[in-house]
Formats: structure tokens, C-alpha cells, sequence
């Protein structure tokens, strides 16, 4: 892969700092030539660079740069241009996977003729293993120790794997598990805001872009680099040095004002800003942040908003490079020449923040002084309520959202073996987690604090509560130790329980035995209270269905109340040694508190410390034994984490030509905001699943069984998960929850696994057909190549997912949306029709397609279908069957 173009513009510049010399693609020497760029937005400024380094007569033209100049005339572009992040950056759960792809595509490369070593990163990849540990033991001191011993047991296959790829890989590195959420890694020591390489002895210095495989890689949008998340398969072909073309996006300005008030918190902040972007609709769109507001917020305060970027629908959430900017790089420990030349880059290239007017597709405004304490629930993120409300809200959802009859309201079930009873409402679950909010000082201080005044006054969260905090790095510890507030969670029950996702990502470990039972036996609505970032049905715990997601220092305080059907800001919490009455304003800290305690807490040296040898892991991860040097990987056929996928599987140098869908069954007829979790969960299943009855055939315990996503690395295991949610409601049937279809002609009902391979035996290919929002959540690439694994030939939706509807192209699925307000409703869909997808012969960027359904009563009705195969290297990628046959071929050609 060439660092650079051929630079017909004429933009390659020297910038010197500190006697050192520098070459970048100047803007304004772009602006020369193209026009003015004063207004464009920074976002697309990065854009442009990215255009002028790589600008080759190809895959890179002057016209792309013309088009991104263009864009402030109408602020908005139907165009899409190439775009090659710096860097990539991924987690276990989704990195494991990507892997695999890559020891597979080696395997394929040699059987079409190439040479394997082809099949290596072209660009930085970091690897953070931060989705496997589980909250198996919490309430202990010896938690993190136990948790720990627990994650390597299980996960000996995949580590084993991981160290075989950062030895056969160049440009990989793997941060070992132990270390932090990969977020805030990549906030506090891997992020650089501009980036440089050596190309032909010249050092070149460009903006720090990434791509990560996670949705919420956004989080350093905070720190004035530009990222979003990506499905693996799109992170693959991007290390491997494709550009990945996009459509320009329109932009939206998110002008803030004034100042937090007191007692408020940066998670209140987060939520409010979700909430209004979420109603704006800014899905596929950028935002950037901008106004005097600024000034007011630290850069942690700037990566909490970013970081909830996918929450509320948007590609990024861009924070400029400021001061602020700057003094965070010097306290985080980065090189002191390093902050010089990013200032020195930025104001030359007009990415520094300034007063300056730039043009926006559409812009709103929050004056921060508006922001009150809120929550988020009981089911999506977006879904903000006020904490005074939040009771009464509760209540409303409890017979609502929730389908508790009224009359059952009451229910109650007594906890064998204990003293007390539970009942609809009452928190089991409070967990400091998430890389939102653990990577943000003032509301873990807060949280500190708010247990340092409730231990002092003799407070205990109720026996019913399952505690956990999981910080977002080891730093976090340092300063928590420091200030002394680790005792006062400590005493509360918040031991460190790992350094890793945890809760947020379902790895909540399990209840208490006999709570789970009194809430399954009494069909009890049990509630989660996390510091985390998604709340989807199914995602925190099989038996928790109402999540709320809040900051720390409520998480604290929600454990201690222990219920959700009393409003918080009025009723006690508790009582003191004395018997008083304890209420929240009793126990919150003022904002002068925590900012006194952060300051004299947290230090560059903790930072440096901390980071210094950040690759060499704990003792479990150095004693893995590695095989020798191979550049194929020796796949084991007993293991059950990692097996060599199918999809190169007959592959020949040509493609076969796209042929119409005929025929086509519908395998799931889904409703609205079907998320990633709904389609490929990530948390613990059953014995009695698909995936749980291949582990039991194979001698695996259910005990040893771990989650979906430790085990995407085994195809057979995530076809069997996909559409796999206990929550997962398919409307082909009437009220069954879980991933169940109904086989037709047979009309059988059976596990959506189990139809898929039936129909697969008999020939006939497969459609999904949904409603709004379709693939919301996690950039989970499984929840494409599951889709694509069951057979599924197209999804039709009423609308998409950025992330997700780029993925089912990726692993060459048709998405595709209804038109002229047509549903699935109005079609009056029952899911035993047959459907025919036509015109795939002649397939260009969002075409119309014509689908043909054929109802049982033997009549035809046609519907108009828009096509998202977006852009014109999407088609390639569809005609070759995906994204990875398309690079693999363009790899065994060039060998």
C-alpha cells in the first residue's frame, strides 16, 4: 500500500517543529486550486487530507476533492468518496473473529495461488482484550484476583489464538486482558490526535483516523480524532489497505452553551444530548460540537458525549482540538515534542478550534445550564426521563412496555433461604461499568463520594443488590486508591470486579441462585441500574427485563434504595446509625468537592506508570505457550472457540453472476428497533438452545458453556445465536418470545436454527422482513455473517443501521427498504408467503428493485423496493459475495 499519492494538486508542504521537519497535504494550497474551505466543517476538512495523501487517478481523484469542497454549497453531497483511516483499533469479542477471517483468507489465498504472508495488516492494528472477563465474583476482596483466574480458564483457546496472530501478523499488537475498556486505552495512550509514518525518508504527519470494531471506537472523537466504529469484515478489507468509500455526510452542528449547574453530572449531560440528537435524526450523519459551551467541559466530559455517538444514531460526535485538547495529551503522558506538533499542525491545517463560522447541514442548541439529573429506560438508551419522574415512569412501563397486568402489579416472591421478599421494580443488579463513564474522573470521584458519606453514616445496599464496579483502566484504581475513596466502595460492596466491560456488555455474571428463582418463579420485572451506554431487552442479564442506565455516583445510590417504584429525590434512602431518615441531597457531593478531589488525585505520572509497559500482561497471558512460527494457522478440530469459517469455502477466481432471489421464504417477520443483540446476543445462553445443545454433544458443561461473544470465533456456535435473544419476538407467531420461526409448508414451529437448516436441505433461499431502525446498537458483524450463514439472501427493512446495513453487504446480504410508506403492516404480511427479488442482473447504487410476494391464497401482489448497496465498490463487493472474496481475489490476482 503506497503512504501517498501522486499529488496532481500540488499540496505536499513541510511543517517544522522543533527543528523537525514534517511532510503533509496542505488544505489551504488545496483551497487554491478547488476554492474556498473556510466553511467546510473540520470533519470533512479530515476528509479532504485524506484525499489529497492518497489522490492516485484511481481509487483517489481530484474529482473526490472537488466534491468535498463543494459540499458547503448545498450542505449536503450524493457523492461518495474513498476514505483510509490511519490506524485500526479492536476488541476481543469482535477482533477474535477478524482474526479468524484473516487466518482463513491465508488459507484461501494459497489455494487460489497466492502467496499467504500477502494476507497481512497494511496498516496499525491494536487488538484490546477488554469483552471477556464476567462478573462471576463481586462483593469480595478477591474478586478481580478470582475473575481473573476464571477469564483465562475459560478463554485459554482464543488467547492461544490471539498470541499466534501477534506473531504471525505484522502492524498487530495485542493489549492483554487485565489492562482497560479498549476505549479509554485508546483515549489515554493510543490515540495521538496527528498521526506520522515514514514514507521514502520523508516523516509524513496526517490527522489520527481510525476505524474500530466496536460502535463506540467514537469515544475519541472527544479528543479531536476522527473514528467511528465498523463490522469486522469492513475493519479487514481497510487493514488490508482497501479504501472504504462513503457516502459524504451531511453534518450537523451541535452548538452548546453555558455552564452545568451544580450537583449535575456529565452522564445527565450524555443522555440529554442522546435524547435530542435521537429525535433530530441523525442517523449516518456526523456532528460536531461547537460554541462557548466548550470552554465549560473537560475532555473527559467531551469523550462521554462522543463515546454515545451510536446511542444517538449518529456516524461520530467530533469534539475540534483545542487547549483543552492539549492539556489532556500532557496530563495522559503523551510526548511533550508530540502535543507541540499537534498544535502546530492543527492551526496550520484550520483543524484547531477557533470562533470561526462554518456551514452545517442543519444545526440545534442545549444550554448546559438546562440539563437536569436524569436516566435513561427502561429499554433504550435514547429514552431519557427525568430521575424525579423516573418512579412514576416506572410504573407507566411496569403494565406498558413491560406487559405486567395491572392486577399483578402487587407480586411478590419470597427469596428462599433469606429474610426478605422481592417484587416487581427492585434493582438486583448496580454496576459502575462502561467505557462511557469509566473513563471520566469527576463521576467516579462522585461515586467515591457519594459511598464515602453514605458508609460514614452507616448505609449497606440492600441484600438483594449484586455490586460491581469494572473500572475503564488501571489508572482509574491509581487515583481512587490515592484519594481514598476505593475503601469507602470497598465497604459498599463496589469491589474492583475486572478491568473490562463487564455488565455493559452482558457479562454480568450471575445472580444469586435463589433471587433468579423467585424473580423466574413469580415472573418478576427485576431492574439493572448500570453506568453504561446500552439497556437493550436481553443484553445486561436473562433475568433482569427493565435496565436503567445512570451515572456512577446514582448507580451508588440505586443500591442503595434498592428499587426503581419510589422517587429517589423525595423518599430516604435509608437510615442512619441512629435511625434517621437519609436522603439523596444527604449524600451527593458538590461539584467544588469532586473537582478538589480529582485535582489532588490524578497525575501524569500515574498515566506513564500505568502505560509504561502496557503489552507485557499479567502472569496467566505471559505463560500461554505459543506454536511455532507458521504463516497458516494449524486449526484444531476439537476446539470450540476457533474454527475455519466457510466462506472461501469453493471460492474460484471468478465470481458466479448475481442471479434474481426466487422462490424465497420468509425465516423472521420483525418489528421495530430490532438491535444487534436481538439479531447475535453476546451474553450467556442455555443447554437447551441450539448453540448450548452443539456444546453439550461436544462433552462442553453448561458451566463452561461462557458467552456468544467469546465464541465468535466458531461459526457453528453464532449461526445457531443468530436471532437467538430470549427477547426476540417473531410476529410469524403468536405471543412466543425467543428465537422460534414457523416452517412453511409444514407450519412446524422450531427454533429459527433448526428452520434455517431445513430449509437449506430443500433448496430454498431465505428473506427477513422488518421495521424501523433495523441493526441498531453494537457494530456486531455477526450480525451480518449469521444472517448470511442461515441462508438469508436479503433483509427487507423500513429503515437501517449505518453500521449494520454496511455489513450485510460485506458478507453479500441485500439489504433493502420499503417505499412510499409501504410496511410489512400494510402488506399485510403473515410470513407463509413465497417472495421473488428481481433485476439483481443489472444491480447499480441505490436502484430500485421489484419484489414479487405470492400469497397462500394463490394471489401476487408487486412492491417497489430501494436497493442500499450504497456506492459503487458496494456492488463489487456484492457481485463477489462479499467484501473479503472481493479483496482475496484482488490479492491472488496481484501475487
Amino acid at each position: 500500500m503506497n503512504m501517498i499519492g501522486q499529488d496532481s494538486l500540488k499540496t505536499e508542504t513541510t511543517l517544522s517543529v522543533e527543528g523537525r521537519n514534517y511532510t503533509y497535504f496542505a488544505l489551504n494550497a488545496a483551497a487554491e486550486k478547488l476554492g474556498d474551505i473556510s466553511r467546510l466543517p473540520r470533519t470533512l476538512k479530515i476528509l479532504l487530507e485524506n484525499v489529497l495523501r492518497f489522490e492516485n487517478g484511481t481509487s483517489y481523484t481530484v474529482e473526490d476533492a472537488k466534491a468535498l469542497v463543494a459540499w458547503t454549497a448545498s450542505a449536503h453531497s450524493d457523492r461518495d468518496v474513498p476514505f483510509r483511516p490511519a490506524r485500526i483499533l479492536m476488541q476481543d469479542f469482535t477482533g477474535v473473529p477478524a482474526v479468524v477471517d484473516l487466518a482463513a483468507m491465508r488459507d484461501g489465498i494459497v489455494k487460489l495461488g497466492g502467496d499467504a504472508a500477502r494476507v497481512n495488516p497494511l496498516v496499525p492494528v491494536d487488538l484490546v482484550i477488554d469483552h471477556s472477563v464476567m462478573v462471576d465474583v463481586s462483593g469480595r476482596k478477591d474478586a478481580l484476583e478470582r475473575n481473573v483466574d476464571i477469564e483465562f480458564e475459560r478463554n485459554g483457546e482464543r488467547y492461544e489464538f490471539l498470541r499466534w496472530g501477534q506473531d504471525a501478523f505484522d502492524n498487530f499488537r495485542v493489549v492483554p486482558p487485565g489492562t482497560g475498556i479498549c476505549h479509554q486505552v485508546n483515549l489515554e495512550y493510543l490515540a495521538q490526535a496527528v498521526w506520522t509514518a515514514t514514507a521514502d525518508g520523508r516523516t509524513l504527519a496526517y490527522p489520527d483516523t481510525l476505524f474500530g470494531t466496536d460502535s463506540h471506537t467514537t469515544m475519541v472523537n472527544g479528543m479531536g480524532v476522527l473514528g467511528w466504529g465498523v463490522g469486522g469484515i469492513e475493519a479487514e478489507a481497510a487493514m488490508l489497505g482497501q479504501p472504504i468509500a462513503m457516502l459524504i455526510p451531511d453534518v450537523i452542528g451541535f452548538k452548546l452553551t453555558g455552564t452545568l449547574r451544580e450537583g449535575i453530572t456529565a452522564t445527565d449531560l450524555v443522555l440529554t444530548v442522546t435524547q435530542m440528537l435521537r429525535r433530530k435524526g441523525v442517523v449516518g450523519k456526523f456532528v460536531e460540537f461547537y460554541g462557548a459551551g466548550l470552554d465549560q467541559l473537560p475532555l473527559a466530559d467531551r469523550a462521554t458525549i462522543a463515546n454515545m455517538a451510536p446511542e444517538y444514531g449518529a456516524t461520530c460526535g467530533f469534539f475540534p482540538v483545542d487547549q483543552i485538547t492539549l492539556d489532556y495529551m500532557k496530563l495522559s503522558g503523551r510526548d511533550e515534542h508530540r502535543i507541540k506538533l499537534v498544535e502546530a499542525y492543527c492551526k496550520a491545517q484550520g483543524l484547531w478550534r477557533d470562533d470561526s463560522e462554518l456551514t452545517f447541514s442543519d444545526t440545534l442548541e442545549l444550554d448546559l445550564s438546562s440539563v437536569e439529573p436524569s436516566l435513561a429506560g427502561p429499554k433504550r438508551p435514547q429514552d431519557r426521563v427525568a430521575l424525579s419522574k423516573a418512579a412514576s415512569a416506572f410504573a407507566t412501563e411496569l403494565t406498558k412496555s413491560l406487559g405486567v397486568p395491572a392486577n399483578d402489579v402487587g407480586a411478590k416472591g419470597e427469596v428462599a433461604g433469606r429474610n426478605f421478599s422481592i417484587t416487581h421494580g427492585d434493582v438486583v443488579i448496580a454496576a459502575i461499568t462502561s467505557c462511557t463513564n469509566t473513563s471520566n474522573p469527576s463521576v467516579l470521584v462522585a461515586a467515591g463520594l457519594v459511598a464515602r458519606k453514605a458508609r460514614a453514616l452507616g448505609l449497606k445496599p440492600k441484600p438483594w443488590v449484586k455490586t460491581s464496579l469494572a473500572p475503564g483502566s488501571q489508572v482509574v484504581t491509581e487515583y481512587l486508591d490515592k484519594s481514598g475513596l476505593t475503601a469507602d466502595l470497598d465497604a459498599l460492596g463496589f469491589e474492583t470486579v475486572g478491568y473490562g466491560c463487564t455488565t455493559c456488555i452482558g457479562n454480568s455474571g450471575p445472580l444469586d441462585d435463589a433471587i433468579a428463582e423467585a424473580i423466574e418463579d413469580n415472573k418478576l420485572v427485576a431492574v439493572s441500574v448500570l453506568s453504561g451506554n446500552r439497556n437493550f431487552e436481553g443484553r445486561v442479564h436473562p433475568n433482569v427485563r427493565a435496565n436503567y442506565l445512570a451515572s456512577p455516583p446514582l448507580v451508588v445510590a440505586y443500591a442503595l434504595l434498592g428499587t426503581m417504584t419510589v422517587d429517589i429525590t423525595t423518599a430516604p434512602i435509608g437510615q442512619d446509625q441512629n435511625g434517621n431518615d437519609v436522603y439523596l441531597k444527604d449524600i451527593w457531593p458538590t461539584t467544588r468537592e469532586i473537582a478538589d478531589l480529582v485535582k489532588s488525585s490524578l497525575t501524569r505520572e500515574m498515566f506513564l506508570d500505568r502505560y509504561g509497559d502496557v503489552f507485557k500482561g499479567p502472569k496467566q497471558w505471559q505463560a500461554i505457550e505459543v506454536e511455532g512460527e507458521s504463516e497458516t494457522y494449524h486449526w484444531s478440530g476439537s476446539s470450540t472457540y476457533v474454527k475455519n469459517p466457510p466462506y472461501f469455502e469453493g471460492m474460484t477466481m471468478e465470481p458466479k453472476p448475481v442471479t434474481d432471489i426466487t422462490g424465497a421464504r420468509i425465516l423472521a417477520l420483525l418489528g421495530d428497533s430490532i438491535t444487534t443483540d436481538h439479531i447475535s446476543p453476546a451474553g450467556s445462553f442455555r443447554a437447551t438452545t441450539p448453540a448450548g445443545e452443539y456444546l453439550a454433544e461436544r462433552q462442553i458443561l453448561p458451566k463452561d458453556f461462557n458467552s456468544y461473544g467469546s465464541r465468535r470465533g466458531n461459526h457453528e456456535i453464532m449461526m445457531r445465536g443468530t436471532f437467538a435473544n430470549i427477547r426476540i419476538r417473531n410476529e410469524m407467531l403468536d405471543n412466543v418470545e425467543g428465537g422460534y420461526t414457523k416452517h412453511y409448508p409444514s407450519g412446524a414451529q422450531m427454533p429459527i436454527y433448526d428452520a434455517a437448516m431445513r430449509y437449506k436441505a430443500e433448496g430454498v433461499p431465505l428473506v427477513a422482513i422488518v421495521g424501523r431502525e433495523y441493526g441498531t446498537g453494537s457494530s456486531r458483524d455477526w450480525a451480518a455473517k449469521g444472517t448470511m450463514l442461515l441462508g438469508i439472501r436479503a433483509v427487507i427493512a423500513e429503515s437501517f443501521e449505518r453500521i449494520h446495513r454496511s455489513n450485510l453487504v460485506g458478507m453479500g446480504v441485500l439489504p433493502l427498504v420499503f417505499k412510499n410508506g409501504m410496511t410489512r403492516k400494510t402488506l399485510e404480511l403473515r410470513g407463509d408467503e413465497t417472495i421473488d427479488i428481481l433485476g439483481l442482473d443489472s444491480l447499480s447504487p441505490r436502484m430500485d428493485i421489484d419484489m414479487l410476494i405470492h400469497r397462500a391464497d394463490g394471489t401476487t401482489d408487486k412492491a417497489t423496493l430501494l436497493c442500499r448497496v450504497d456506492t459503487r465498490d458496494e456492488v463489487m463487493y456484492y457481485e463477489n459475495g462479499g467484501i473479503l472474496q472481493y479483496v482475496l481475489r484482488s490479492m491472488a490476482r496481484a501475487a
